[in-house]
C-alpha cells in the first residue's frame, strides 16, 4: 500500500473516545441525574442508572459509527448510525486549529483537535478524541495545507520563537490581572444556585462572632475602622492570590511560534493548549497598558482572529493573546515582525477635536449628576461630597482628550485612547470590511464626528475599532480615502 493510500484510508478515533464523550454529555446531564437520584419519590428508582445506561450507549455508537479520512486536500468526516452524515472540509478552508488537553488527557496521552472556518457559528469538526502524535500529525498536513505527512515532515519551515513567558512575567500577569474577582463572584453565584443562603449564612456567623468579640473588648469607632480596613485588604489579598492561581494555570509554559505563514501558542500548566491560526487572518490588534502594567512597565497584545467570534455564550478557543504580558519594547518588535510594512514605529499621530474633553466628560456624566442629587436630597450639604466624582470625571476626560488620537498611512489605521487605562486599536486597511459615520445632536452642534471601523474578526469584547470625536470635516474625509482605498483593493482575511 502507497502512502497516498495508507492517508486516504478510513481512520477511528482513540479506543477511549467514548469514554471522553460520555464524560461531556454528563457534565449536561449530571445535575438532573443527581436531583432524580436524591430526590425522586422512590429512592430505589433505577431511573438514573438508566440515563447513565443510555448516554454509555450513545457515546459507544458514536465512536463505532465515526471514521475520518485524511486526502491530499480534504478531511471526510462520516458520522452517525441511523442518520448519516458526511462533512468534506477542505484544508485551504480550515482557519484555526485547536489542539486542547484537560488533565484527564494529559494522563492517557490523547487530545481534543477543534477545526474552525471563518463564518460558522459551530466549528466544523471537533475531534474527540485523537492520539497526542494523530492530533499533531493532523495539525501540521492543515497548516500546510495538503502535503503528505512524510513531505510535512520533511520540508516544514523551522518553528521560530516569538515570545516565551517566564514564571516571573507569569507572577507579575497574575499580579496585574483581576482573574481573582471573576473567580469570587463566580463562586458566589455558584453558591446561590445550589445554598441559597450559604453567603448569607457565613456573613451573619461572621458578623456575630466579630461583633460579639469587639462587644467584649470595648471597641471604639477607630477598632471597626481599622478591622474594615484589614478585612478589605484581606479579600484583595485572596483576589491577588487566586489570580496569580489562575495565571500559572492558564499560562505556564506559554509560547508564541511562528511556522511559516502560521502563528501558534502553546500553554497550560495542568491542562494543556495549542491554538494555531494563519497570520492572513489576524484583523484587527489591540494594545493595553492599564495602571498595575505601567507599574510593572508591560502592556498586552491581543488579536482578533476571523472566524474567532464567541460561539454559545463561550469564550472563543481560537488564537487571541500574542502576548499576554510583555515589556513594551517585546510588543512594539512582535508588531514590527508581524506587519514589516506598516511603520508602526513612525506614526503620526492626529489629534482630536478642541472640545473633545467636554464632550467625553458630558457623555458620562449624567450618572454621577444624578448620584450627587440624590444625596444631596438625602444627606443634604453633606451629599456635595458626591462631587468628588464627576470632578474625577472632568480631570481623566481632560487628560484623555489630550493623550487621544489617530493615524493612517498606507497601510495600517489606528487609534490610541484612554489616560488612567491605555489602549491601542490598529488594523490594517486591507482587512477593513465597513465604514460607520455618526453624529448625534452635540457633534453636530460642535462639529465632530466619530468613525466606525468593522472587521472580519470583531468580537463581542472588542467590538469595532472608533475614531471618536474628531472635526466632522477630518472624519468625512477620512472616511471617503478610506472607502476610495477599500474600493480599489481586495479584501484580506
Amino acid at each position: 500500500m502507497t502512502p497516498s493510500d495508507a492517508e486516504a484510508a478510513d481512520r477511528r478515533l482513540h479506543p477511549l473516545s467514548w469514554l471522553f464523550v460520555l464524560l461531556q454529555q454528563l457534565r449536561q446531564f449530571i445535575l438532573p441525574i443527581i436531583a432524580a437520584f436524591f430526590f425522586g419519590g422512590d429512592r430505589n428508582e433505577l431511573w438514573p442508572l438508566i440515563g447513565v445506561g443510555v448516554l454509555t450507549l450513545t457515546a459507544v455508537l458514536q465512536y463505532l459509527t465515526y471514521r475520518y479520512t485524511v486526502g491530499p486536500d480534504v478531511l471526510t468526516i462520516r458520522s452517525g448510525w441511523l442518520h448519516r452524515q458526511r462533512r468534506e472540509i477542505p484544508y485551504a478552508r480550515i482557519h484555526n486549529v485547536s489542539v486542547n488537553q484537560t488533565m484527564l488527557h494529559r494522563m492517557f496521552g490523547v487530545a481534543e483537535l477543534r477545526l474552525d472556518s471563518a463564518g460558522g457559528q459551530k466549528p466544523e469538526a471537533t475531534m474527540r478524541v485523537l492520539r497526542m502524535d494523530d492530533a499533531l500529525a493532523l495539525e501540521r498536513l492543515i497548516r500546510h495545507r495538503g502535503a503528505t505527512v512524510e513531505a510535512v515532515e520533511g520540508e516544514a519551515p523551522a518553528s521560530h520563537l516569538l515570545l516565551a513567558m517566564s514564571p516571573g512575567e507569569i507572577v507579575r500577569l497574575g499580579v496585574i490581572s483581576n482573574r481573582g474577582m471573576l473567580v469570587l463572584l463566580g463562586g458566589y453565584a455558584a453558591s446561590t444556585q445550589f445554598a441559597p443562603r450559604l453567603a448569607e449564612n457565613l456573613f451573619e456567623q461572621w458578623g456575630k462572632a466579630m461583633f460579639g468579640w469587639a462587644e467584649s473588648h470595648h471597641f471604639g469607632v477607630q477598632d471597626y475602622a481599622i478591622a474594615g480596613v484589614t478585612l478589605v485588604l484581606a479579600l484583595l489579598a485572596l483576589m491577588r492570590l487566586l489570580s496569580l492561581v489562575l495565571a500559572l494555570l492558564q499560562y505556564y509554559g506559554f509560547t508564541l511560534n511562528e511556522d511559516g505563514p502560521r502563528l501558534t501558542v502553546e500553554r497550560g500548566l495542568l491542562a494543556r493548549s495549542r491554538n494555531s491560526a494563519a497570520k492572513r487572518r489576524l484583523q484587527a490588534w489591540t494594545l493595553q497598558e492599564g495602571v498595575l502594567h505601567r507599574l510593572f512597565k508591560r502592556r498586552s497584545l491581543h488579536v482578533d482572529t476571523a472566524g474567532a467570534q464567541a460561539r454559545d455564550g463561550q469564550a472563543p478557543r481560537a488564537l487571541r493573546e500574542l502576548a499576554p504580558i510583555a515589556t513594551p519594547a517585546q510588543c512594539d518588535a512582535l508588531i514590527e515582525h508581524l506587519l514589516p510594512e506598516a511603520g508602526w514605529s513612525s506614526l503620526q499621530w492626529e489629534r482630536l477635536h478642541p472640545r473633545s474633553g467636554v464632550r467625553i466628560f458630558l457623555g458620562n456624566a449624567w450618572f454621577p449628576a444624578l448620584l450627587v442629587a440624590a444625596a444631596c436630597w438625602r444627606f443634604g450639604w453633606l451629599g456635595l461630597l458626591a462631587l468628588a466624582w464627576p470632578a474625577w470625571i472632568a480631570y481623566a476626560a481632560r487628560h484623555h482628550a489630550r493623550r487621544a488620537g489617530y493615524a493612517l498611512n498606507n497601510r495600517i489605521v489606528a487609534v490610541r485612547s484612554g489616560w488612567w487605562s491605555r489602549q491601542w486599536r490598529f488594523a490594517e486597511i486591507d482587512k477593513l470590511q465597513a465604514l460607520r459615520l455618526s453624529c448625534g445632536p452635540l457633534d453636530r452642534r460642535w462639529g465632530m464626528a466619530t468613525l466606525w471601523l468593522d472587521t472580519a474578526g470583531a468580537s463581542q469584547m472588542s467590538g469595532p475599532i472608533r475614531i471618536a470625536h474628531i472635526p466632522e470635516a477630518q472624519a468625512r474625509a477620512l472616511c471617503d480615502r478610506l472607502a476610495k482605498s477599500l474600493a480599489a483593493r481586495k479584501l484580506r482575511w
